[in-house]
């Protein structure tokens, strides 16, 4: 069991988030909170799908330059990729070189503009929420994947979707706020999660699969 563990300031945070600067950040600013728009969440899937076999701290740590090479994740621009876009960023060093991820992110874009009137990738995460359960204790409590985000990625690859596996959804809907695991005793649970930054208590803010 791996409880609620203090970080470098020595407040109470879940436990994977300790290892690093980058964690903490990522965890106290933005892992569990809301966040709203469809770039925003087209942005968070296809890092979520670059990450699938990786650590997510590579991920984190390269986000900037993904930003930089997939146009800020705007789904028009990235729609227009061709295959000339392929080879550029299969030739970016700065990024996860990985032919089927970088394909995938492109087709997973024009699936977003082309998705049925009143269906968004917002609306499909929010038909997916699930109820609101008991906190987490540890991260033994933590599932990697649930029925739920397995009926969320069945759907997902029903509009069209590609490379999102079950254990990519349920990362999706926690890091995207529809999920709350963060442990009991983490500072940040029970702050609103509504995308605004958490300030800790006495002062301001100074492992998955390949199946996916």
């Amino acid at each position: 069991m791996t409880p609620a563990v203090p970080g470098s300031d020595g407040l109470l945070r879940c436990g994977w988030a300790v290892s690093s600067a980058e964690y903490e950040r990522y965890h106290d600013e933005e892992w569990g909170r809301a966040v709203h728009g469809e770039q925003a969440l087209f942005e968070r899937l296809s890092l979520e799908a670059f990450q699938s076999g990786l650590s997510w701290i590579t991920i984190l740590r390269k986000r900037s330059d993904f930003r930089r090479a997939f146009a800020a994740f705007d789904p028009v621009a990235v729609a227009g990729f061709g295959a000339g876009d392929v080879e550029r960023l299969m030739g970016d060093a700065l990024i996860v070189r990985n032919r089927r991820k970088i394909e995938a992110t492109i087709s997973n874009a024009r699936t977003l503009l082309s998705l049925p009137g009143g269906t968004s990738l917002g609306s499909v995460l929010e038909a997916h929420r699930p109820p609101t359960g008991p906190a987490p204790v540890s991260l033994a409590d933590v599932p990697a994947s649930t029925t739920g985000s397995s009926a969320l990625a069945h759907e997902l690859r029903r509009l069209g979707f590609r490379f999102v596996g079950p254990t990519t959804a349920y990362a999706m809907l926690q890091a995207t706020g529809f999920v709350n695991d963060h442990l009991r005793d983490c500072w940040v649970r029970g702050r609103p999660a509504d995308g605004g930054s958490a300030d800790p208590p006495g002062g301001e803010i100074c492992g998955r699969s390949a199946d996916r």
